[in-house]
């Protein structure tokens, strides 16, 4: 087994002074104790796009209609989405997947058809998705990491294309963060003042409507402790293309893969992952902190540091993509620079 010291030796012996490339430096440190090598490499990188629609977004919570996920995933065919530029720009293997888009896509060429249902149900009256739908979310998530893996692939970024899904993310950083949920909700794809107080009111409801339907009452939740009822809030609130997510990011924690973390609602989910697998986060670079409000309290209460600050809000995974040359650079970084014995440099500390 390959140890912090050993690694850490490694890189304080390459010919420059100790700790100057910074993050790098803690990149290929957290690479190699993922890959147990001195010597890591980043193979097929692989990314999931997974598509699904939430009942929440009857309630006017979002300023884009319902019908703008379906219309990307057929975008994302053509090559005409931000994923796919970014995909092609930094090599990875996209999967455009349908986990629970409200629209028949069967017959799209170039979208894996993983549907569960056509959307989820409205979490402000009932729970978005049963038990079993659930599970099955998980196991399209896991299944879709065992095929990246079989391709080779030991990095993977997921991301979501999902009208109404910065509703589940801020009640989960709520619930699981302890954070007021007003502090956790923000203008999504565009919501103006109003737009904001109204998502907040509804959420206030849908949250109460839970605990009430759940016959117990409301007690605080610490931030980041596993706690009995995670699956039952992932259920009740959850989208399926969040859901497979989780699943996703927990096989490839399984299978000791890399996993990039995007934006407002993929922190979301592997704040989930963490909530029912600790270890998890030993496998998680945080990309990219948004501009989605929230974002960077939800980032602090999970002890992350984004690797970028850009001021994306596009979702996709478009953030996670942009961060991979940074994590390329850790990986030539230990793999290329020579040492100071054999450039024959005099070590002076």
């Amino acid at each position: 087994m390959i140890t912090k010291d050993e690694i850490q030796h490694k890189i304080d012996n390459l010919n420059k002074p100790k700790g100057s490339l910074g993050r790098l430096e803690e990149l290929a440190l957290q690479i190699c104790l993922i890959q147990q090598t001195l010597e890591p490499r980043l193979n097929h990188p692989c990314h999931l796009l997974l598509g699904g629609d939430h009942g929440i977004e009857r309630e006017g919570v979002s300023v884009s209609p319902r019908e703008v996920t379906w219309q990307q995933m057929i975008n994302f065919t053509h090559g005409g989405g931000g994923v796919n530029m970014f995909s092609r720009q930094h090599g990875f293997d996209l999967s455009i997947v349908d986990v629970g888009v409200d629209y028949d896509l069967s017959q799209v060429p170039g979208i894996l058809n993983r549907k569960i249902a056509r959307g989820t149900k409205n979490f402000l009256y009932e729970p978005a998705m049963s038990e079993a739908e659930y599970q099955q979310a998980i196991k399209v998530g896991a299944d879709l990491v065992d095929a990246c893996k079989g391709k080779g692939c030991n990095i993977l970024s997921i991301g979501e294309m999902g009208i109404g899904n910065t509703s589940p993310s801020s009640i989960w950083m709520h619930l699981f963060c302890n954070i007021p949920l007003e502090e956790c909700i923000g203008a999504g794809s565009g919501l103006n003042n109003d737009g904001i107080r109204h998502k907040y009111e509804v959420l206030s409801k849908a949250i109460a409507g839970f605990y009430g339907s759940n016959g117990s009452n409301r007690q605080p939740i610490k931030p980041i402790q596993p706690i009995s009822p995670i699956p039952t809030i992932l259920a009740y609130f959850g989208g399926f293309e969040m859901v497979a997510a989780i699943g996703a990011m927990l096989r490839a924690a399984e299978l000791r893969m890399i996993i990039l973390v995007d934006g407002f609602i993929m922190t979301a989910c592997a704040l989930a992952a963490i909530q029912l697998r600790p270890e998890v986060k030993d496998f998680m670079i945080f990309a990219h902190c948004g501009d989605e409000s929230g974002h960077k309290r939800m980032l602090d209460a999970m002890g992350a540091n984004s690797l970028l600050t850009l001021g994306l809000r596009l979702g996709e995974g478009t953030g996670a993509l942009c961060a991979y040359p940074i994590v390329d650079s850790a990986v030539r970084m230990i793999n290329e620079m020579n040492n100071f014995q054999n450039a024959n440099i005099t070590k002076y500390f």
